[in-house]
């Protein structure tokens, strides 16, 4: 191998923030994000432990959080609550954030997760829901649309960080 070609593998977590539920997903050079267990503790602090816990665990180098622009991709008031959130992050594991605009990641993550609801009664999609699945599997439409633009796990190219 030519020196300098080769980089420290990168391990990325994908986080689809929300109040209740935080979304989360895996990937790694490999250019295939999963979803992971999602963080549903009561509070803030016991989701973000959650997400410690997901970093270690999987030696995550970097986190991809989804960013609610608007449709015309300014600025909306959910974007502060994500920068807060951001900020939080940063300061606890000091790693890098990427945001990416989360667009319709949730509603394509509904959409799957919709075919796989029929035939359940309101109640068991209600308390299926509530496990953090479609949170997880709508950061993993986050993680896998930042690998695709990078090109991670496409042609063999080390991540650059950009």
């Amino acid at each position: 191998m030519v020196a300098g070609v080769y980089s420290m593998a990168r391990n990325f977590l994908g986080i689809d923030h929300g109040d209740r539920r935080i979304g989360l997903s895996f990937g790694d050079d490999i250019g295939v994000a999963v979803p992971v267990p999602a963080a549903v503790g009561g509070s803030e602090d016991e989701r973000l432990r959650h997400i410690g816990g997901e970093i270690r665990r999987r030696c995550v180098t970097d986190l991809v959080v989804g960013y609610p622009l608007n449709m015309d991709g300014s600025e909306g008031p959910r974007t502060v609550v994500v920068d807060a959130f951001i900020a939080r992050l940063e300061a606890l594991f000091g790693l890098p954030v990427h945001r990416v605009d989360e667009g319709l990641s949730s509603v394509e993550a509904e959409g799957s997760f919709s075919s796989r609801q029929r035939g359940r009664s309101v109640r068991e999609r209600r308390r299926h829901r509530s496990t953090g699945e479609l949170d997880s599997r709508a950061a993993t439409v986050i993680l896998q649309d930042f690998l695709n633009a990078r090109g991670i796990g496409m042609d063999g190219a080390p991540f650059s960080g950009t």
